[in-house]
């Protein structure tokens, strides 16, 4: 039998997109065997692995700039703009003490070791500290001490965590990169040929160079270790740092689904005729 594994990307507030992707696969009865995300796709990872996907769909529809305020806290002098001790609080109503192994789903959440560079798996142990490693973005969330490692965002090494995945055990492997659609994002902040040809401020200059950084590293990644299938929802025009925007990412993120779903069924049907 076919194992179906997901590797949801980073894209911190873009990551709603993988909702409406997994949407698409439960209304077509595929059922996703394992999962493994990044930063904002360790979230949504964790929740599909904990048949918590509602509750999550809930809180994301509902969020509004004032939630975002909410959430955040000084966090200067702690490695980051924000605190993580209400994140933590809110993380903990839905997993409680859950450790990783106790989910319905095998799960993994990637993150960067600070002293070493190293890309570090998670796939035992506390759900919710493993989630804070995974998406505590450099300079806005402070990293997460476990051991004789200081974790953070695990974007900066490993976008798209396919290898991740098929380390769980999958045999069929979709991943989501929230990373692909660079175009949308640079026209979004102003690079457009079309545009004209006036002075580009250093800022603006710095954020696109940012994106294009991430999208190359995605790239590579998903080039030297290749799902079955990439979805790529067309999400550049939505700014990452803008969690507000569920209900339009939901809908980019099913439309993406549907797009993918023949070359889906397609290579599910192929392998099926291969074990058999």
């Amino acid at each position: 039998m076919t194992r179906i594994g997901l590797a949801l990307g980073g894209g911190a507030g873009l990551g709603w997109a993988h909702i409406g992707v997994v949407r698409v696969l439960e209304a077509e009865g595929i059922e996703v065997d394992m999962v493994a995300g990044t930063s904002i796709g360790s979230i949504v990872g964790a929740c599909v692995a904990a048949d918590l996907l509602d509750e999550l769909e809930d809180i994301a529809r509902e969020i509004k700039l004032k939630d975002m305020l909410a959430l955040g806290e000084l966090g200067i002098g702690k490695g980051g703009l924000i605190g993580g001790g209400k994140i933590e609080r809110r993380l903990r109503e839905h997993f409680g003490a859950r450790t990783i192994e106790q989910l319905p789903k095998p799960f993994a959440a990637v993150a960067a070791d600070i002293y070493s560079g190293a890309r570090i798996v998670l796939d035992e142990g506390d759900v919710v500290t493993a989630v804070r490693a995974s998406s505590a973005v450099p300079g806005m969330l402070p990293p997460v001490r476990t051991g004789r490692l200081l974790l953070t965002d695990g974007g900066v090494v490993d976008p798209v965590p396919v290898a991740a995945v098929r380390d769980l055990g999958a045999d069929f492997i979709i991943a989501v990169d929230l990373q692909g659609d660079y175009e949308g994002r640079a026209r979004r902040m102003g690079f457009d040929p079309a545009g004209g040809r006036g002075q580009i401020g250093s800022i603006r200059m710095a954020r696109a160079g940012w994106s294009l950084a991430l999208q190359a590293l995605s790239r590579a990644r998903l080039e030297a270790d290749r799902p079955d299938i990439t979805i790529t929802p067309l999400i550049g025009h939505i700014d990452m740092a803008d969690f507000t925007k569920a209900h339009e990412l939901i809908e980019h993120g099913k439309k993406a689904g549907l797009d993918a779903l023949p070359l889906i069924l397609s290579g599910l049907d192929e392998g099926v005729r291969a074990s058999g």
